[in-house]
């Protein structure tokens, strides 16, 4: 008879455990990223959050005023702001983050209205978990829209420049 392999016994949660998974918590609040997953030394940590956005509206509900450079934008766009994430020539998002237009404080933005970019030249900057990620543009062509502002959160899928 062939002898089996005793099964591994399951990890077990340390007080520095507790610790990660507080801080993984913390880091979904902070991020608002609803799932957080890690693997370390054999054991596997999952945080995760469920929301709801099935929230009513009141009827006399108004929106917020765009921001005057967000209104110019959408001025002079042929498109709507709900078209922007069709239109041919957009660039989305590729997570959840802060967008900035320039690599520091101060320092001069990578593109602007009207300026030639090739592929792959870094459009802006996405900070997700402190870590800055640089955003290609996927095509060549003339910055037509900057759709979002230094500092500003982003959506996965958002639309952030129009190349045309």
């Amino acid at each position: 008879m062939a002898r089996q392999p005793e099964p591994k016994p399951a990890p077990t949660f340390t007080s520095d455990d507790s610790a990660i998974i507080r801080e993984l918590a913390l880091l979904l609040d902070e991020t608002s990223l609803t799932e957080i997953e890690i693997e370390r030394a054999g054991l596997r940590l999952r945080v995760a959050r469920n929301i709801s956005i099935a929230a009513s509206m009141p009827g006399s509900f108004q929106p917020a005023a765009a921001a005057p450079a967000a209104a110019a934008a959408a001025a002079a766009a042929p498109f709507d702001i709900a078209d922007f994430a069709q239109h041919p020539g957009a660039v989305p998002s590729p997570m959840v983050g802060t967008a900035y237009l320039a690599s520091e404080p101060g320092a001069r933005p990578f593109i602007e209205v009207g300026a030639k970019v090739a592929a792959g030249q870094t459009l802006l900057i996405i900070e997700a978990m402190k870590t800055m990620n640089q955003i290609p543009s996927t095509r060549a062509g003339t910055v037509t829209q900057i759709l979002v502002e230094d500092g500003q959160p982003v959506e996965f899928g958002e639309p952030l420049v129009i190349i045309e």
